[in-house]
This record gives structure tokens, sequence and C-alpha cells, in this order.
């Protein structure tokens, strides 16, 4: 579970699978219940601030709470669901403490699918997309959002490619060659017309024969990003920064919430 400093006594929120609403009783799971009661002390009356990713944002307090279990009782919405930004996010895994990084900033920056894919040069090739999961769930809870971004299990370049949608533009982040710029490719008058996903590649970069296949596909649009050769982590999350700033939502402010 994570933390978050807010105003007015809850500071806690948490994400649950349980449908919300006014006067509904919430049941804890063991790993919850734990962190309320022995990381953060709270007890019986105190607040704690709960979402689902579809029923908005709900202020509950804390009914009764024991060695792993506990109930939760819901007072009343503080936020009503909102919509999020539509971004898809493919990349070549890298080693475990770089990638929880990774998972956690592309959560805080709004992608909405998260989704590992094996390229040739990719060194990683197991996962544990569970624990990444609860990565996801830990930044979605600390960050404020109101979806809960999804985390795929690991697929090859040439399955994800076989099953794209067609309706859909994928950004592929290339090292090499002339490719324009991606603050180009995504302020261009049309792309603000197209749902978007972003690729990267592993630490290597794609090789000439993956190059030469996603060039010969009509959804594709290869991107630069710039004179510098960036780590994987970096081209993620500066792609990922590049189409919040040109098509995201860093324009809108953060709504307001009576926490009182």
């Amino acid at each position: 579970g994570g933390t978050m400093a807010a105003t007015g006594g809850a500071k806690t929120r948490l994400y649950v699978e349980d449908d919300l609403g006014d006067g509904r009783t919430v049941g804890l799971s063991a790993s919850q219940a734990h962190y309320l009661k022995h990381v953060l002390r709270l007890s019986s009356g105190d607040r704690v601030v709960l979402f689902n990713g579809h029923d908005g944002e709900w202020l509950s307090s804390i009914d009764d709470i024991g060695r792993g279990w506990g109930s939760l009782e819901i007072t009343r919405q503080l936020r009503a669901q909102s919509e999020e930004p539509d971004l898809w996010l493919f990349f070549a895994p890298i080693k475990r403490a770089r990638l929880d990084f990774l998972v956690q900033k592309a959560v805080e920056l709004g992608a909405s699918r998260i989704m590992p894919v094996m390229t040739e040069r990719t060194e990683v090739r197991r996962l544990n997309v569970e624990r990444h999961r609860t990565n996801v769930i830990e930044a979605t809870e600390q960050c404020e959002r109101m979806t809960l971004p999804s985390f795929a299990e690991p697929q090859s370049l040439v399955a994800m490619l076989d099953s794209f949608p067609e309706d859909r533009t994928l950004a592929v982040c290339a090292e090499r060659g002339d490719a324009p710029m991606l603050d180009d490719v995504l302020r261009a008058p049309e792309a603000a017309m197209q749902r978007w996903a972003i690729l990267c590649g592993p630490e290597g970069g794609f090789t000439e024969r993956e190059l030469d296949a996603l060039r010969k596909l009509p959804f594709i649009s290869l991107a630069s990003l710039g004179p510098r050769i960036l780590r994987a982590e970096t081209a993620v999350l500066s792609a990922v920064t590049c189409w919040q700033a040109a098509l995201g939502d860093w324009r809108q402010r953060p709504p307001e919430r009576d926490l009182a």
C-alpha cells in the first residue's frame, strides 16, 4: 500500500477491487490490514481513501481491524470517476531495480497499459508479473490516479506486432537513422486525432532486421529521441513525457478534494 500527504486527516489511499458506494463495507486483504495496523499504526475510526478504478474515490473509516483482517465503512465520495489518458507503453525489460523504477514512473506519467516485449537483444527474459502488478498498484495509490494501469504478460515483438490494433499508431523510438523527432511527430496536426502507443527497445537497440520489419508496417511511426544515446529507462520516460506534453492531460489541474 502507499501513503500520501493530504490535508484533513486521511493520509492513506488504498486500491480495492470491491464496488464502492454510500454506506458499503469493504473488507481488507491480509497485507492491507497488516499495513494499516502495524506499519501505519491506524486503528478503528481512522480514515482511509479508497478507489477501485471505476467508481471514483471515496472516504472511509476503519470499522474494525485485527491480525490479518479488517473492514472499512464508506462514508462519502471525494471525487467522481474521471477519464485518464489512453497511452499504451511497450518496452524491452531491463534489470530488476531499474525495471521497478521504470514501471513506477510510467504509472506516475499516465501510461494506461504497460507491456513488456522481448526483442532480439533483450537480455532479461524472466519477469515476475505479479510483483510488477503490485508495484503498479502502489504507484497508482501514491500518485492519486483514478484508474489502474494494466501490466501485461511478456510477449515477443513479432507476436505483439501481429496482434497490434489497426486503429492505433505505434511510435517506435529508434536510436539510429534519420527518423523525425518524437516531439515533431506528436505535435503534427493529425496526431491529436490518433490513438497512440510507444515502443522502446533494449539497451543495444533494435536489430537491423527488426527495424526493417517495423518500417514495412502501416501503423508504425519511427521517431528519434535526440542526439544522445539514452539508457532504456531514460528513453521510456522521455518518450512518455513527450506524449504527455503534446497530447496528454498535463494541462489539467489536480481536482480539489474535501477531506475534512
